[in-house]
């Protein structure tokens, strides 16, 4: 396990970072970022990635399932002085209203939920009519799409494509040297894993999203802050290639909008 996945503030602080270099510039090329904008971020976890946007006096919004990383949140956001609202909560059945937003964040959050079809219906339904939406996710077959870089082993947590062994065997590999909870989460992402080639046919097959816009990174913008990697985008002879482009594919950037 990485510090990042211990140090919290590390780890909002990373996040913070990478959305106001990499996922503001992308989502300006279809919508200025500006004062009193709406944005919601689903699943936000510690509200890293929300920061830039309250910084540019947006009014953000965030939710997340996780009790405590929504406590994080309430009080990152409180030390710096910014009035934000951060709320339990899943978009697969709201507990509350939230209205409609200018902006929606869905980051690195499809890949962990199982009723896919239904996060995306709730995206549409709380989008505004000119609004637009960030989502990223990590390819399933690319060399830590398992997530298992939260292993606490340090040679599991750097072991490229673990996740693809079958169901049965990585089980039984995690639970030599993992604790039940790591173990759990790791199969369950394995169990809702995410495509390229399957997100694009829900989104054409459900008829509620337009995809604007589609950044597949050879190199993932977060690894800049978290290894000193500079980003690349996968080229574009290698894009094109269906399923394969998901062994290279660390990050899969898209903007979507409501139909029309």
């Amino acid at each position: 396990m990485q510090e990042r996945h211990i140090n919290r503030k590390l780890y909002f602080e990373e996040l913070s970072i990478t959305s106001e270099k990499y996922i503001i510039p992308y989502i300006e090329t279809y919508k200025k970022v500006e004062n009193g904008l709406s944005v919601l971020e689903i699943g936000c976890g510690d509200g890293g990635n929300c920061l830039p946007f309250a910084l540019k006096g947006c009014e953000v919004t965030g939710i997340d399932v996780n009790t405590q990383r929504i406590s994080e949140a309430r009080q990152s956001f409180a030390d710096k002085g910014l009035n934000s609202r951060f709320e339990i909560d899943d978009i697969r059945n709201l507990q509350q209203s939230y209205g409609k937003f200018d902006i929606i964040l869905c980051h690195d959050v499809i890949e962990h939920v199982d009723k896919k079809e239904l996060l995306l219906m709730n995206i549409s339904k709380l989008l505004n009519n000119n609004g637009i939406v960030f989502l990223a996710f990590p390819a399933w077959y690319m060399p830590f799409g398992g997530h298992q870089q939260i292993c606490t082993n340090k040679l599991l947590s750097h072991f490229p494509w673990l996740h693809l062994l079958p169901k049965s065997m990585y089980g039984w590999v995690l639970k030599q040297k993992e604790n039940k909870d790591c173990v759990e989460e790791l199969l369950d992402i394995k169990r809702t894993q995410i495509t390229i080639e399957r997100f694009e046919k829900m989104i054409a097959r459900d008829k509620l999203l337009d995809i604007v816009n589609r950044k597949l990174y050879l190199i993932n913008p977060h690894y800049e802050t978290k290894f000193g990697l500079r980003p690349r985008v996968l080229p574009k002879c290698f894009a094109k290639i269906p399923f394969f482009r998901n062994f290279l594919a660390t990050t899969c950037f898209y903007i979507l909008k409501n139909k029309d």
